[in-house]
């Protein structure tokens, strides 16, 4: 059960890095001091690292971080579905309200991905050092 999770968890995030590498461009436009594009390249990388630690590293910070690349990224993807929270500082007003193929998808990857690391990471056996 926890190779298939970490497949699962790999697979997701590796959609979750195409997606937002594949969607980037659309969003460069969208600037404040950081363009939505920039960012959607930053979770594409993200996601891409966490999917080869999952899948090659096996270690609990690796784990960690694929952990919490698919749950913000899922948290940061419904917060800005429904609730317009504006410009932060740099970051720009993210805001849309729409369901589309790619969203719909991508949400689906995260939800995967988290819940895959998540099972993972409460069923690890912790080793003992020996003195």
């Amino acid at each position: 059960m926890r190779a298939a999770a970490r497949v699962l968890a790999t697979a997701g995030l590796a959609v979750d890095a195409y997606l937002h590498a594949h969607l980037a461009d659309r969003f460069d436009t969208i600037t404040s001091g950081i363009s939505q594009g920039t960012l959607f390249r930053l979770e594409a990388s993200l996601a891409a690292l966490a999917a080869l630690l999952v899948l090659f590293w096996r270690r609990l910070p690796g784990d960690l971080f694929a952990a919490a690349v698919a749950i913000g990224g899922l948290a940061l993807l419904l917060v800005y579905r429904y609730v317009n929270v504006g410009e932060l500082g740099p970051i720009p007003d993210m805001y849309e309200p729409l369901w589309y193929e790619e969203k719909q998808t991508t949400a689906v990857a995260q939800t995967v991905a988290a819940l895959a690391m998540l099972y993972s990471l409460l069923t690890r056996r912790f080793r003992r050092s020996a003195y």
